[in-house]
């Protein structure tokens, strides 16, 4: 693990969309593992693959829009000694699939990569229906799942080549939008899945944040220093099993928490920390994510406001927690 982050400046839309970094990123295993395949849903176009079908047409499998028999399929293909990569929409992947995943591939033992592409907010003018505030919480309570939530397109590309080989067995869900995100780490990175990554020291507080919402944290790190508030930020894009020592030690250190998620906070990032933290080291704990409520149609702009996913909100939550330390 050796990564580097970008200068806060330089905290802007990356150059290349999460599907474009996927599918070059999986190409690339492919052509080094023979038994690298991967099964779509019927979005090979709308997540990017078709360059991906055209050069290993025989170990790309369109199943068609049934995501649960997709599953399926992934895990027959795994116990028969292939590296399957599954996508969907995250709706799909998760709630629509949730038996195949818990007793084809958890119970059955099998390797499976699923991917759930488009979760919380990013799903945008696709609306409600499309738009998963709950896969991680549908998913973390079953035995032995690893759960991600991919950062930016360096991130997302080094843990897809490690996830092709055969250094990890098991089912892995990753989520992360299609398009474009707000690029955090420098080129060459590397990463640790179960390692939560500290980017920023501090010791008012400690910022705990995945997916979309690092490139928020690290913004709100900066408003926050403008107030004379040190912010510790970390970014968790491994749900489960979660960096418990990482979350001990900020807690330790900065005695308060916010968590930032594109994901209701019941069953989410802020469940795994409070759930820790009451373990390991009670303090008083803040959570920014999309709350209970269910997802509308609009820009991704628009929606953070709604939800209140901003580095603002980040902020406010901050200043209230060290506010509750004392």
């Amino acid at each position: 693990m050796s990564y580097s982050v970008l200068p806060t400046e330089e905290i802007k839309q990356a150059k290349t969309l999460m599907r474009d970094a996927f599918c070059g990123a999986l190409t690339a295993a492919a052509e080094k593992n023979p038994r690298v395949t991967y099964l779509d849903a019927d979005l090979a176009s709308a997540f990017g693959m078709t360059p991906f079908f055209k050069a290993f047409p025989d170990r790309a499998i369109d199943c068609g829009i049934q995501e649960a028999d997709m599953v399926g399929v992934a895990a027959g293909l795994s116990l028969a000694g292939q590296i399957p990569f599954a996508h969907s929409f995250g709706c799909f992947t998760t709630r629509r699939a949730a038996d195949q995943v818990m007793l084809s591939c958890l119970y059955g033992r099998a390797n499976v990569r699923l991917i759930g592409s488009d979760p919380g907010i990013t799903a945008s003018h696709n609306g409600g229906t499309h738009m998963p505030f709950e896969d991680i919480g549908v998913l973390r309570s079953m035995p032995g799942i690893t759960i991600l939530d991919l950062t930016d397109p360096v991130l997302l590309a080094d843990i897809v080549a490690q996830l092709s080989g055969d250094k990890y067995y098991g089912t892995y869900y990753m989520r992360f939008p299609r398009k474009s995100v707000s690029a955090v780490y420098a080129e060459g990175s590397t990463f640790e899945i179960g390692k939560g990554n500290l980017l920023r020291e501090g010791g008012d507080v400690t910022l705990i944040a995945c997916g979309i919402m690092v490139a928020e944290a690290i913004l709100a790190a900066a408003i926050l220093e403008a107030e004379g508030i040190s912010a510790r930020v970390v970014d968790m894009f491994t749900i489960k099993p979660v960096d418990r020592e990482l979350i001990a030690e900020s807690a330790q250190k900065t005695g308060c928490i916010v968590t930032a998620e594109n994901h209701n906070e019941v069953g989410g990032l802020f469940a795994a920390v409070a759930e820790t933290c009451a373990a390991l080291s009670p303090v008083p704990i803040e959570a920014v994510g999309t709350g209970d409520r269910f997802g509308q149609v609009g820009s991704e702009g628009y929606l953070k406001q709604e939800y209140g996913l901003t580095a603002e909100e980040i902020a406010a939550k901050a200043k209230r927690a060290v506010e509750r330390k004392g």
